[in-house]
């Protein structure tokens, strides 16, 4: 069915709207087969919607129908919402892209480097290497500065010294969270190597630094109240509560076996009920659809004037060089992706999207909520969901596929 509130385009005088038939059939599909609690999806073209789609369950035990204003774990699509700060205020002139991170983190200047021959237990300085050149903004933006997320690469030595220091744990503040990664090695030098990380929360502690304020009221003036994205946060309003989506897990060996499990504790018991001193850049939001459909009219060309056009022309610029990509420990390197300063690019297609449109910038979140924007066509698709572990799980891909070759 159409999403309430998201009408679709009737098409020009003479010419037929397009049909996202197909596209409905395969999130319909995943919601059928409990591959998926509920599913809401929105298409726009440069701005105006051209298709809306939303079925299943907010809660299945309740049998609380799914509707586009749900209220979703954003995790990392916290990511873009944290990126398009750190560019408005580069926009603003309080940094340039490649100004060294030790100008606002000190500590970050005397970081010490994995030797790639270091294997078990890492000792610092033992088995580490000084850093060989600065850090920088752009290096952060685009997962290039060496950190970890430690969620990835479980049985590693830097995903266990992350857990040993407590890196992940959401009672440390961001500014807490720089001190506990001084002490801890980088996995490559600086601008050296790809790794999808929580540099985005150094990013955040950056923002909260510059803005003189925590990184919350930060986002909210500059970001989330411009745009009007009045249901993105970090705590839920009790106004709000009533539209909260339950999480739920699959099998994250056999993405495609039907089945869900309910997980209500899950990052930690009470997670957006309550404030915690973290206020996580890199994945601590939840959101909306209609809040992630404005923030992306805001980041195509020509849409809501939040950021510089330069700017904006620079989100969609692959940035990273010719023999480096996109790669994950489940993938390997996918060369027919890079990375812009927000989300992969894709490059050509790839055995995990075979049919993708060269140029789209796109990412997603742990819960299985995604975003795309492509400029040429000005496509912008998001599509909401709480799957955890859903991130690039194959309904995305199929269904972004089918909505391409529906909007012709």
């Amino acid at each position: 069915m159409d999403c309430a509130g998201i009408e679709p385009d009737p098409g020009s005088a003479g010419v037929s709207p397009p049909d996202f038939g197909a596209a409905h059939l395969v999130l319909q599909r995943h919601v059928d087969q409990r591959l998926l609690p509920g599913v809401c999806a929105a298409v726009q073209r440069h701005g105006q919607p051209l298709d809306g789609f939303c079925s299943g369950w907010a809660d299945v035990e309740s049998r609380t129908p799914l509707r586009p204003d749900h209220i979703h774990r954003a995790f990392s699509n916290t990511k873009l919402v944290t990126s398009v700060l750190a560019l408005r205020l580069a926009d603003e002139g309080r940094w340039s892209l490649d100004d060294p991170v030790k100008a606002w983190i000190p500590a970050f200047g005397r970081l010490r480097v994995m030797r790639p021959a270091a294997a078990g237990a890492v000792q610092v300085p033992d088995d580490t290497e000084p850093l060989q050149h600065d850090m920088t903004i752009r290096h952060l933006l685009t997962h290039q500065a060496g950190f970890s997320h430690g969620v990835f690469d479980p049985a590693t030595p830097i995903y266990d010294a992350y857990h040993a220091a407590g890196i992940r744990r959401p009672d440390t503040t961001l500014a807490q969270l720089m001190d506990l990664l001084a002490e801890l090695p980088l996995l490559f030098q600086p601008g050296c190597g790809w790794q999808y990380s929580l540099a985005t929360d150094v990013l955040a502690r950056l923002c909260e630094i510059a803005c003189g304020e925590p990184f919350g009221d930060a986002l909210q003036r500059r970001v989330l109240g411009p745009l009007g994205m009045v249901d993105t946060g970090f705590v839920l309003r009790p106004d709000q509560r009533p539209r909260w989506t339950t999480l739920y897990a699959g099998d994250p060996a056999e993405p495609m076996r039907p089945g869900l499990r309910r997980l209500d504790d899950t990052p930690w018991p009470g997670a957006w009920q309550q404030p915690v001193p973290r206020q996580s850049g890199a994945g601590g939001l939840f959101t909306t659809l209609a809040d992630m459909l404005a923030l992306l009219d805001a980041l195509r060309p020509g849409g809501t004037p939040l950021l510089e056009p330069a700017t904006r022309a620079q989100l969609f610029t692959d940035q990273l060089p010719a023999g480096r990509s996109v790669a994950f420990p489940d993938t390997g390197a996918i060369p027919g992706l890079g990375f812009g300063l927000a989300g992969a690019i894709t490059r050509a297609a790839s055995a995990l999207a075979p049919e993708a449109a060269v140029g789209t910038l796109q990412w997603g979140g742990l819960a299985g909520t995604h975003w795309s924007i492509h400029p040429s066509s000005g496509l912008a698709v998001v599509l909401m969901t709480q799957r955890f572990m859903g991130f690039w799980h194959p309904f995305w891909f199929d269904y972004q596929r089918r909505v391409h070759a529906a909007a012709g």
